[in-house]
Formats: C-alpha cells, sequence, structure tokens
C-alpha cells in the first residue's frame, strides 16, 4: 500500500480554481517575514495588499500567484486568532495560497464528499470555508478550501457527493474573507481529528514537525511546479 505522500505524487491533473487557466500563467508569491519588498506595504489594508499583487501578476503576464507553504509570515500579527496570553505565536503558514480575483470558480480537487463547513469569521481567520473528505486506496484524508464567498455555503449539505474538477464554491472578497486580498487557501489535512468547518492553517515553531507531517505540501497534489 502506497504512503500518504507516495499516492499523492501518483495523481494527476489536479487544479482546485479555474481549470481554464494553464500552470504557466501561475507565479509564484513570496509573503515571507523575509521579502524586504513588504517592508513598505501595509499588509493589514486589504485594498493595498490586493493592488500588489495585482502588480505581481501584470508585471508577469500571469492569472495566478501561489505560494506560502511553511512560511514564515508576519501577516498574522494583526490577529488574536494567532496569539493569546499563554500561547506561543503562530506565524508558520501550512497550506498554500493561490491569489486571484474574488469570485473565481473553486474546485474539488478529488472525488470526494462534504465533510464540513462554515463560516470562520473573526478578522485573520477563514472566512467561509468547505473541507471535504477523500477515500483513495484505502486511504482517507481531506481537503480544506478558505476564504470563499458566503454565498457558498448556501444550500451546502454534509455528506454531499462531490467529483473531481467539480466547482464547489467562489472566492470571497475581504468584507467575507477575514479581511484578505481574495485568494484559495488550499490544505490538504491526513488526520482531522475532532475539527468540522475549521482546521489550523498557521502553526507556531514548537508544533511544525507535527503540521509539516499531517499537512503535507498541497503542491504534491496540484504540481504547479
Amino acid at each position: 500500500m502506497s504512503t500518504f505522500l507516495e499516492l499523492l505524487q501518483k495523481i494527476n491533473n489536479v487544479k482546485v480554481i479555474d481549470a481554464s487557466i494553464d500552470y504557466k500563467y501561475y507565479i509564484p508569491l513570496d509573503l515571507s517575514a523575509s521579502n524586504s519588498d513588504l517592508a513598505s506595504l501595509n499588509l493589514t489594508d486589504a485594498i493595498a495588499f490586493e493592488a500588489y499583487i495585482e502588480n505581481n501578476l501584470t508585471k508577469n503576464d500571469a492569472e495566478v500567484a501561489f505560494g506560502g507553504y511553511r512560511e514564515v509570515r508576519n501577516l498574522y500579527k494583526r490577529s488574536t486568532v494567532f496569539k493569546n496570553d499563554i500561547s506561543e505565536e503562530r506565524n508558520i503558514h501550512i497550506g498554500l495560497d493561490l491569489w486571484i480575483k474574488a469570485g473565481t470558480s473553486v474546485l474539488a480537487a478529488l472525488d470526494g464528499k462534504v465533510h464540513s463547513f462554515q463560516n470562520n469569521k473573526s478578522i485573520g481567520d477563514y472566512g467561509p470555508t468547505i473541507i471535504l473528505e477523500h477515500q483513495i486506496e484505502n486511504m482517507t484524508f481531506y481537503t480544506l478550501y478558505g476564504h470563499l464567498s458566503e454565498q457558498s455555503l448556501v444550500g451546502m449539505e454534509v455528506g454531499r457527493t462531490v467529483h473531481k474538477g467539480q466547482q464547489i464554491a467562489a472566492l470571497g472578497d475581504a468584507s467575507v474573507n477575514g479581511d484578505y486580498a481574495p485568494h484559495l487557501h488550499f490544505q490538504l489535512i491526513k488526520n482531522i481529528k475532532y475539527y468540522s468547518g475549521d482546521y489550523p492553517g498557521v502553526c507556531s515553531q514548537k508544533d511544525l514537525e507535527y503540521y509539516s507531517e499531517n499537512c503535507p505540501d498541497p503542491n504534491l497534489l496540484l504540481k504547479i511546479i
């Protein structure tokens, strides 16, 4: 039987946003704390943040900016979701972000069913979120889709069957998606434990080993590069 990583590497032709956009029109985007280009950018201003992304896309004749897996970011300092008085700061991103305009279609990565959904409304959180459950080669795992439009949750039902490539949602704007420039947070999850409609997408340094194993790089599945 394949390991989870081996299984991911065997799967091909996966897209989770607008299937008409070829991967050659994707460019990497560095939002790490070490990127000096961000020093003058107010990351708490979703409009300025979106303009920065749009400028990068235009300069590179691209349509989607992607990246962020295991990236250490300052982006989360503004939100109490990622820090409280008794826990270590969570600032390491453990999903893959795909930055593109609000309203862009979001697709099921694989055949499966709706595990759960929820609107995580706090500033800096996911906003509307859908989690799908998949079973391949007797292995059960999950994919999470965050920062969706509110309309994406209307009529959603736990247990509903979905098919690879089927539109399951659309991207939300800053007014509903946790106050971010529009993008999809896409994450793989092996063991979802007790979570429903939510799962950590950012971790602390002390928990990085666990989350790296439980939430491997989504690009192993998407194969953008």
